[in-house]
């Protein structure tokens, strides 16, 4: 029986489902495939290259996802409708296990790395249990995903590429085999805005210097000299073949770590010029600490809870972790129970909610505590009243 707050259109009737013995990932057949001129430019802006430079190939950007995508998954959510909160519910055990490959934490890191690192997620239901609920959830890559509008603007189809193949994920009926939660974009109208794009351009400074840094080290970790020549007259010139040579005889034997603090051998007429550090050379490491306070703060992550000095913001550590969960975990948590809750609603046929506890978060225990202090010396409050401010549902008649 459909719910009239669900649908935004009629539903056509969908095909009956397979049999839970054969059920699996539709995108799961697909074999997943890998995918100069040496002046200085920006990165691409496409989630493949963003994620392998702000991720994989940067320690800030790796640590500060990793950061909350592991906090955000260890953060126990609570089931509840109109008049109860549920210890056990069918929602809570397909969550616990939504699939054979994954737990409960494994799939929400997964969810919640991809909203960070490309702005959406996505959820695919696969197969349906006797109440109607996935008997299986799988996360798929927001990179492969592409959005089908409809004339209305709404998506009417999902599709999965990989290795020129394509699945197809039909939007026009009810439930839902697909759910996308995406971060804000004001720019469009199908896709989210990642923290990984805001911080791109820090993402770039951060990895040049660091590839300065490596050049550094590579040089015998000083900076270049010159030779110079001067012939008997003091201004005399080397051939091209003394030229080639010279340049040769550097590069094999006085460039790079294995080469560090080796003697120079110089023949007549020629001196070497070591060259000092100039002001723009010693403001490189400060460039990359700016660099690197930018990329944290893009993710809503305190630079001092990722070893980033300088940074002055909170008192001290637990004062700047209580506001990374307030201000960046919390949230994010809520919005995607949020969406899961209205997406798994729709294929139970009643209505659920899904939300954080921060009563159960250890670095939010002092708030808690001031919290329900307050609640319960507030003598101009009834009981059942105290109970709406906690956010608890009310207690069944007779109770109290």
């Amino acid at each position: 029986m459909a719910f009239p707050w669900f649908g935004r259109r009629a539903a056509p009737a969908r095909p009956p489902v397979a049999e839970v013995e054969q059920k699996a990932s539709a995108a799961g057949k697909l074999v997943a495939l890998a995918a100069g001129s040496g002046r200085v430019v920006w990165s691409p802006r496409d989630t493949v290259s963003l994620t392998r430079l702000g991720f994989v190939g940067n320690p800030v950007g790796f640590r500060a996802v990793r950061l909350i995508a592991e906090a955000a998954a260890a953060v126990p959510l609570i089931c509840q409708d109109r008049e109860r909160r549920y210890d056990v519910h069918p929602v809570l055990d397909l969550l616990r296990r939504p699939n054979p490959g994954q737990g409960r934490a494994e799939l929400f890191e997964a969810l919640f790395g991809q909203i960070l690192l490309s702005g959406d997620g996505y959820l695919e239901a696969v197969g349906a249990d006797a109440r109607g609920l996935p008997a299986e959830l799988h996360v798929l890559r927001a990179d492969r995903m592409a959005v089908v509008p409809g004339p209305d603007g709404w998506p009417v189809a999902y599709e999965y590429g990989v290795g020129g193949r394509k699945v197809r994920f039909d939007m026009a009926g009810s439930p839902d085999p697909i759910c996308h939660i995406r971060s804000f974009h004001p720019l469009d109208d199908h896709h989210g805005l990642s923290p990984m794009q805001a911080a791109a351009v820090a993402v770039d400074v951060h990895n040049s210097a660091s590839s300065w840094s490596k050049a550094l080290l590579d040089n015998a970790a000083r900076p270049s000299g010159a030779i110079v020549y001067r012939g008997a007259d003091g201004q005399g010139g080397l051939s091209p073949d003394q030229y080639d040579r010279l340049v040769t005889e550097m590069e094999m034997h006085h460039q790079g770590a294995r080469n560090a603090g080796r003697p120079m051998l110089l023949e007549g007429g020629l001196d070497w010029k070591p060259m000092g550090f100039s002001p723009s050379d010693m403001e490189f490491h400060q460039t990359k600490l700016a660099a690197a306070r930018e990329i944290a703060q893009a993710f809503g992550v305190p630079p001092m809870l990722i070893g980033i000095p300088g940074e002055a913001t909170y008192a001290n550590y637990a004062e700047a972790h209580r506001a990374f969960y307030r201000l960046t975990v919390l949230p994010l948590v809520s919005r995607v129970a949020g969406a899961l809750a209205w997406w798994l609603s729709e294929h139970l046929g009643a209505e659920i909610d899904l939300r954080a506890d921060p009563d159960q978060v250890p670095a939010l225990a002092e708030e808690r505590d001031q919290q329900w202090k307050r609640v319960g010396e507030a003598s101009f409050l009834t009981d059942a009243e105290k109970r709406a401010v906690l956010g608890l549902p009310p207690l069944p008649e007779g109770e109290g």
